[in-house]
């Protein structure tokens, strides 16, 4: 078995879910990448997330472009992943229920990733955890931990990019949170 470095993430969204059929199985055929996941999702929409080395994942997801036109919604490909982020998508991660905690929501799934990596590198916070589209609308959101200084920079980070696409739908941050809040939404 191909052992896959994990130093890049790429998605795919489409308004066609027979076309992301054929785009998922594209992707993994065009280059050495793990799926992470491939599923419809709200609102009527098909998404694509792959992960591995950055010139596999950028080789894979131009496949996709490439078959999904007409199609297409939004790509993505964030190379250099802040390695909390797989954890906190795939809810294998163990997180300290502790301090305060950020919660941003976007209105779309590339920007609540890109937004998450942005406040995973701009401050000492723990991600939690990352949703993306099921069960919410098509939304995303994230919720972050640590001190409350840095869970504002990490939250403010985030913000920034959902800004400059046009995305926010909210952000809080909660400095002293219950410790059943954690176990309830986490």
């Amino acid at each position: 078995m191909t052992t896959i470095s994990h130093h890049a993430i790429g998605l795919i969204e489409l308004s066609s879910i027979a076309t992301g059929y054929l785009t998922t199985d594209t992707m993994l055929k065009a280059a050495t990448v793990e799926l992470v996941l491939a599923r419809t999702i709200c609102p009527g929409k098909y998404m694509v997330l792959v992960w591995g080395d950055v010139a596999a994942v950028e080789a894979s997801v131009a496949a996709g472009i490439r078959v999904g036109q007409g199609y297409l919604v939004n790509d993505l490909v964030i190379p250099n992943l802040h390695p909390q982020i797989y954890p906190a998508m795939t809810a294998t991660n163990t997180v300290p229920t502790t301090g305060a905690l950020g919660v941003v929501e976007s209105f779309d799934v590339v920007s609540t990733i890109l937004a998450a990596d942005a406040s995973a590198k701009a401050a000492a916070v723990d991600l939690c955890e990352i949703r993306l589209a099921m069960a919410i609308g098509g939304k995303g959101f994230y919720t972050i931990t640590g001190d409350v200084a840095a869970v504002e920079a990490g939250v403010a980070a985030g913000l920034g990019i959902l800004e400059g696409r046009g995305q926010v739908v909210a952000t809080v941050v909660i400095p002293r949170p219950r410790e059943e809040l954690f176990r309830e939404y986490l």
